[in-house]
């Protein structure tokens, strides 16, 4: 598949100790059949996704078309992935704003290097933007996809969140806190984004609900995992996202 010097996708990767799963879920976006260009930024990983990344970005430089994986996984494209490293770990957040900076494509999508959610799920994320119905489309957990039962009470703390927002805001979002989030990458370089953690999540929306965009909900499938698993985000983060929510809407 040739490349346009303009790709019709970015898909920004922030990746923090995932090295169980980079590999992986690289292979999965390389898998979706649409033009596109992979955006890597590393936030200061110790776990080996560090020096397989560099791995990759090495081989992207000696202009190979692929890099050999072991185990007889059979060979990663490198041609459209870009790499960046952050010299210390300082959020998704922040590693999200170096891989938009970095970012060409017409749309930008934005993808955990864990296995939660199914980049299959592009074409619907994109579809409304494409038909010119909306500039910015949220995937939504809870408007009927398929998704792994897991904890109750992350549940509620994301509807309280959400509602929280949706009450600032004057929008009906049903999942604020989704990964998948998908924008014409104009309105991403429209907005100032300051969050370096989990707070990205509530302050991209409310500069969003601020300024003209037309947003759309479609519904994801999504697999969640466990601590044990590799689950990062905590009831820490639920207390900076009720703060993020106020300052955003109310104050900035």
């Amino acid at each position: 598949m040739s490349q346009r010097i303009t790709p019709k996708l970015s898909v920004v990767v922030p990746v923090f100790n995932e090295r169980a799963t980079i590999q992986e879920i690289l292979q999965r976006i390389q898998a979706v059949d649409l033009e596109k260009e992979i955006l890597v930024v590393d936030d200061g990983s110790a776990d080996g996704s560090r020096e397989f990344l560099a791995g990759l970005a090495a081989h992207a430089a000696s202009n190979s078309a692929a890099m050999a994986l072991p185990e007889s996984q059979g060979q990663l494209r490198v041609d459209n992935i870009r790499v960046f490293f952050q010299d210390r770990n300082q959020g998704k957040g922040a590693a999200l704003r170096r891989g938009f900076q970095e970012a060409r494509g017409e749309i930008v999508i934005v993808q955990d290097a864990d296995l939660e959610y199914d980049p299959q799920d592009y074409f619907g994320l994109i579809d409304p933007i494409e038909r010119g119905l909306a500039d910015v489309v949220y995937g939504s957990r809870f408007l009927g996809g398929p998704h792994r039962v897991l904890f109750f009470w992350h549940a509620v703390g994301n509807g309280l969140l959400t509602t929280l927002s949706n009450m600032l805001t004057n929008l009906n979002l049903t999942d604020v806190w989704t990964c998948y989030k998908a924008f014409k990458r104009e309105v991403l370089q429209s907005i100032c984004l300051r969050e370096n953690r989990f707070g990205f999540e509530p302050e991209v929306t409310a500069q969003i609900a601020k300024s003209t965009c037309r947003i759309y909900e479609v519904p994801i499938s999504y697999r969640g995992r466990t601590y044990a698993e590799g689950k990062k985000i905590t009831w820490k983060d639920g207390f900076r996202g009720i703060w993020c929510t106020l300052r955003y809407n109310l104050f900035a």
